[in-house]
C-alpha cells in the first residue's frame, strides 16, 4: 500500500489539472444557480418555470455532452504517446481527432435542435401547473436556440482538456458568467429600458452568454502558437478515411458515456416532473436542493475531469502503477471535498433556502432537503470519480449498464415507493438517490478495480 508521502506528488497533479476545471464547472453550475435566485425573487412560478425547462432540456441534451467526453481521453491517450512517437505523426492524429469533433458537434447539434424543439409545443403535457408551463415555454425557447454554441463550446473545452490545459475554459466560463448575471438584472428585472421578463429575460441572458463562449475560445486556440498547427493539420492533413475512422472511435466511446449520463439525468428530470405532483412549493424546494447540490457535485467533477486526462495521459504511457495511483488520490480528494461540503449543507440547511425565496412553505421543505443533500454528497462524488476513471482507461459500455440498473432500475423505483406509498413526500425521493448513486459508485469502483489488474497481467508497471 502506498504512503501519503507517495500520494502527495499526485494530489499536487490532479489538483493542478481538477482546479480549473472545478471553477469552470462551478462557474457553469453558478449560472443555473443564479438564475434560479434571481428568478426566484421575482415570482415562485418562474423559479419552478425555470427548474422545470432545465430538467427536460438536460435530460436529452446531455447525452451530447457526455458523447464529447469521449474526446478527451482520445486525445489524451494520443498525449501520452508523443514521447516516444515522431512529433508530426503526433500532432496530425490530435489535429484529426479535432477536425473529426468538429463534424462530430455538428451532427450532434442538429439531433439535439430537432429533438429538443419538438417538445416546446409539448410542455403543458407534463403536470405542471399552468403559471408555471407559461412562464416555461419561453425561457425553454431561448436556451434550446443555445444548443449550438453551447456544444461547440463543449467540444473546445474537451479538446483541450485532453491536451492537459483547463485554464482556458475556465477563465471564458467564469468571465461569461458574469455577463450573465448582469444581464439577468437586465432583463429579469427590468433595467436600463428593458421590460421585467422573468424566466424570459433570463433565457435570453443565458442565450447571449453561450454564444460568445465558442467565438472566444476559438480566438484563443488560434492566437496560441503550440495550439495552432492542430488547427492546420486538421484543415491540410484530415483524409475521408481517417475522419470516418475518428468518427466511429468517438461515437463508439462518446455514445455510451452520453448514455450513461442521459440515464442520471433521466432519474434526476423524472424527479423534477413526479416532485411536481406535489405542489409548485414542494417543486421549488427541490430545485433549491438541487442547485446547492450542484454546487459541491461540480467539485466532483472537476476531479473526475482531471481523473480523466491524468488516467488517460499515463496509459498512453503505459504506466499502470501511475494510472493506479492516480486514480486512488482523485478518490481522496473528493471524499475530503464532499466531507466539507456536506458539513456546510447540514449545519446551514435552515438557511440556504433563503437566499432563494421568502415563500416560507419552500424554506421548510427546502431546509430538510438540503440536510438530505448533505449526505447524499458522498455516494454522488464517489460514482462520479468511479465513471472518470473508467472513462480514463476507455472502458465505458459496462458502466452504461451499471447506470441503468442503480440509476433507473433501483433509484427511480424506490423514490415513487418512498414518495407516495411510504408518504415522506419529496423526502422520499432524496434518499433514493442515496441508495441509487452508492450503487452506482460501487459498481464502477469494482469494474476499474478488475480492468486495472488485467492489463498489470498485459502491461509493465514502471512505478513512476
Amino acid at each position: 500500500m502506498a504512503t501519503l508521502s507517495e500520494y502527495i506528488p499526485y494530489y499536487k497533479r490532479n489538483l493542478k489539472v481538477a482546479f480549473p476545471v472545478m471553477l469552470t464547472q462551478f462557474g457553469a453550475s453558478l449560472v443555473g444557480l443564479v438564475d434560479s435566485i434571481m428568478v426566484g425573487h421575482y415570482a415562485t412560478a418562474d423559479l419552478a418555470a425555470v427548474s422545470f425547462s432545465n430538467a427536460i432540456f438536460f435530460t436529452i441534451m446531455v447525452f451530447s455532452m457526455g458523447a464529447l467526453m469521449g474526446l478527451t481521453p482520445l486525445v489524451g491517450y494520443e498525449v501520452g504517446k508523443a514521447p516516444s512517437h515522431a512529433g508530426d505523426d503526433s500532432t496530425t492524429a490530435i489535429a484529426n481527432l479535432f477536425h473529426s469533433g468538429i463534424l462530430f458537434t455538428l451532427i450532434l447539434s442538429t439531433a439535439m435542435i430537432l429533438l429538443l424543439g419538438t417538445c416546446i409545443p409539448l410542455l403543458g403535457y407534463f403536470g405542471q401547473e399552468e403559471s408555471v408551463v407559461i412562464a416555461a415555454r419561453p425561457y425553454y425557447t431561448f436556451i434550446v436556440i443555445s444548443i449550438v454554441p453551447f456544444l461547440f463550446f463543449c467540444l473546445q473545452r474537451q479538446f483541450l482538456e485532453g491536451l492537459g490545459n483547463t485554464m482556458v475554459a475556465m477563465i471564458i466560463t467564469m468571465g461569461m458568467n458574469l455577463l450573465n448575471i448582469l444581464l439577468n438584472w437586465v432583463f429579469i428585472f427590468g433595467h436600463w429600458g428593458s421590460p421585467a421578463m422573468g424566466a424570459t429575460g433570463a433565457g435570453i441572458a443565458t442565450l447571449i452568454s453561450r454564444t460568445l463562449m465558442p467565438f472566444l475560445f476559438w480566438i484563443v486556440i488560434r492566437s496560441k502558437t503550440e495550439w495552432r498547427p492542430y488547427i492546420q493539420h486538421a484543415v491540410l492533413n484530415a483524409h475521408q478515411s481517417t475522419i470516418r475512422d475518428n468518427l466511429r472511435r468517438l461515437w463508439h466511446i462518446g455514445a455510451p458515456i452520453g448514455g450513461q449520463t442521459v440515464l442520471e439525468t433521466t432519474l434526476f428530470t423524472l424527479s423534477f416532473v413526479i416532485v411536481g405532483w406535489l405542489s409548485k412549493e414542494a417543486l421549488a424546494a427541490h430545485q433549491i436542493a438541487n442547485q446547492i447540490a450542484d454546487l459541491t457535485f461540480m467539485l466532483a467533477l472537476g476531479i473526475g475531469a482531471a481523473t480523466t486526462i491524468r488516467v488517460s495521459h499515463q496509459l498512453g504511457k503505459g504506466d499502470i502503477y501511475a494510472v493506479k495511483m492516480a486514480a486512488n488520490a482523485s478518490i481522496h480528494l473528493v471524499l475530503v471535498m464532499n466531507t466539507i461540503g456536506a458539513i456546510l449543507m447540514i449545519s446551514l440547511r435552515n438557511y440556504i433556502p433563503m437566499l432563494f425565496t421568502e415563500d416560507p412553505e419552500v424554506i421548510r421543505i427546502g431546509s430538510t432537503l438540503v440536510m438530505i443533500a448533505g449526505f447524499f454528497q458522498y455516494a454522488d462524488g464517489l460514482q462520479s470519480v468511479g465513471a472518470a476513471m473508467l472513462r480514463g482507461i476507455t472502458d465505458v459500455r459496462r458502466p452504461m449498464l451499471y447506470a441503468f440498473i442503480a440509476y433507473i432500475a433501483i433509484s427511480l423505483p424506490l423514490g415513487l415507493l418512498l414518495m407516495f406509498p411510504c408518504h415522506m413526500g419529496a423526502p422520499g425521493m432524496w434518499i433514493s438517490f442515496i441508495v441509487g448513486l452508492s450503487t452506482a459508485a460501487l459498481l464502477f469502483h469494482i469494474r476499474f478495480r478488475k480492468q486495472i489488474r488485467t492489463m498489470e497481467k498485459e502491461l509493465p508497471s514502471n512505478g513512476i
